[in-house]
This record gives C-alpha cells, structure tokens and sequence, in this order.
C-alpha cells in the first residue's frame, strides 16, 4: 500500500454560533494564533480520549478558545472536501471537520470572549444576503455582471451539472423573473467559488479565480472552508425558521411583537408585513400575552409576551411560515 493511501485523517470540530443584538444576527468568529487577521469560526481537533461524543469535544473546545459556554447545538454536515484547508502539496493529516449550529440568546449574556473571540455581524461576510431594506446593490453591481460573463462561457464536461450555469444563476439569484430563496444561502455561496468571485477560490488555485484579474472582495473572506460552513448554518437556521420554533432561542424571556418581527427579519433577510407577520403569529398561537407592557419601545408602551411551551405538544411543525414581500 502506497504511502499516501496511508496518509492519516483527523478529525474536527467547527461552530458556528449565532447570537442577536439591535436586530442584527451576529456570528461568533476567533482569528487563528497563526495568522490574527484572517478570521473563521471556533474549531478544534475532536480528542477521542479525552472527549466521549463530538459535542462535548466542540463544547470544550469553543469555551476554550471564545469563553463561551453554547447552550442549543446542533450538527450540521460533515466537510471533508480533499484541499478544504487549502495548503497545496500538504503532507499533514487530511482534516474532516464535522459543522455545528448553535445559538445563544445574547451577547451580553454571553462569557467574556477570549482575546482572539469577538461577535461580528454575519452579513459582513454574505452582504448579498440582506434584503430587508432593498436588493442589494452589490448584486447587480458587482455580482450579476461576472456570473454573466462566467455562465456564457464553454462548460467544459467534466464540470457539467442537472442544470446549465445559466440556470443556476436564474434559480439561485432570481433572475429573470424568478423568485428569491433566502434558503439558497450555500447555492449561491457555492456558485460564485465555483466562478472564481470570492477571495477563498483564488487562494484554493481555482482556475476560474486565476483565469481573472484580482476582483474587489465580495463579503469578507474566512480561514480555511469556514465561510462554507457558515454558509451552511445560515442556510439551516432560516429554513427551521418555519417548521420550528428555533427563533425563540434568540428571544428573551419576555418581548414585543415588533421584536420578533425585527428578529425574523433579520435572520431570513427579508422585510415581513407588520399585519400579516402578527397574524401569522396568532394563528401559529406560538405566543401568550404576558399581561405586562413595555415601556421601552420609544413610542406608546407596547405589549409584551413569551413563548407558549404548550405548542411543542400540540402539533409537530410549530414555526413561522413567513414569506418575504419582494
């Protein structure tokens, strides 16, 4: 057996936590002690001594790096893409790194980061997802002109998929007339690596990215393959947005209706109807009146509740089916 059938395989951990403040979803993010100016997400290797189950190994590895203790967990999907650390002619162990979700209710809640840990808004590194104001610019700016250019050209056969990069680019931008699926947060990821826009395909030797002059960045880049997995945790979260009731992991004990619209919002990255989200929520009756009212709102004192628990029983997809106005 050759010496690289041999090569070892290790395996990681890698957590993408996501917490909310002033109505803006953030991701817990650590720069490595190799380089500090590249970020990515909290990962350490999995201790299979030390640790007895994957969890406990990425609990222990993300307060040691961040300080902070995770709370709700949950796995993602497993990455294991030959090069995914992007080291050329690496004779180290090929890491499959194995992605988490997790959320936490508040920062201010939160442990005292480490001094290499600090929450960051998650649409600095995806800006082409945040639709709550308008679609945004950058797309038709910056990214609409290259994946137009890029999906003209010859497909070579080894690299041909179901669907042709024209209609990848329709499906998963919402071109042409189709609709926008804030669900396609990875497809969209994928398909501009794919055409050698973002920073990462250029520093993996893609020949899409080498082909082009150096393009400004779209969104920051990660260390390693963690914008992916990223990606990835976003694309989850917004999907169970509507068949569970995860959104109230983020909430506080006690909020405004207007909160939770804010927070919906700025997880799917779509402007909701104020009438039509509040219907929704009492139709859903995932919500109880507190019988307490705010007087934190700026305006006329508004009223505040909390998470009806008894849903959880009463049927078996309690989320917010919301569907964005554009």
């Amino acid at each position: 057996m050759s010496e690289q059938a041999l090569k070892p395989i290790e395996i990681g951990l890698t957590a993408a936590i996501v917490a909310m403040e002033d109505s803006e979803p953030l991701i817990l993010t650590a720069s490595g002690q190799d380089d500090g100016k590249l970020t990515g997400l909290p990962f350490g290797p999995f201790d299979a001594v030390a640790h007895r189950t994957f969890e406990i190994g990425l609990r222990a590895w993300v307060e040691e790096q961040t300080g902070l203790r995770l709370g709700y967990v949950e796995q993602l999907y497993t990455f294991g893409d030959r090069g995914r650390h992007a080291q050329a002619a690496d004779t180290d162990a090929h890491v499959v790194s194995i992605g988490y979700l997790a959320l936490t209710r508040k920062v201010a809640e939160s442990a005292t980061p480490a001094p290499r840990a600090s929450f960051e808004p998650w649409y600095r590194f995806f800006p082409w997802e945040d639709w709550r104001q308008a679609r945004p610019d950058i797309i038709e700016r910056h990214i609409l002109p290259e994946l137009t250019a890029w999906a003209g050209q010859s497909e070579q056969p080894e690299t041909a998929r179901a669907l042709a990069r024209k209609d990848r680019v329709k499906l998963y931008f919402g071109t042409e007339g189709a609709n926008w699926d804030e669900e396609r947060v990875l497809d969209r990821y994928e398909l501009l690596y794919e055409a050698g826009l973002v920073e990462e395909a250029r520093r993996d030797g893609r020949p899409a990215a080498l082909a082009r002059p150096a393009l400004p960045p779209l969104g920051v880049a990660m260390r390693f393959d963690h914008r992916r997995i990223l990606a990835t945790a976003i694309a989850r979260l917004r999907a169970k947005l509507k068949y569970r009731p995860v959104v109230f992991e983020l909430m506080p004990g006690e909020f405004t209706l207007t909160d939770l619209q804010r927070t919906v919002e700025a997880i799917s990255g779509r402007h909701l109807h104020k009438q039509n989200f509040r219907r929704l929520v009492e139709s859903g009756a995932l919500v109880e009146p507190t019988g307490v009212m705010s007087t934190q709102t700026g305006g006329r004192p508004a009223a505040l509740f909390r998470f009806r628990r008894e849903v959880l029983q009463e049927r078996p997809a309690p989320g917010l089916r919301v569907r964005g106005r554009r």
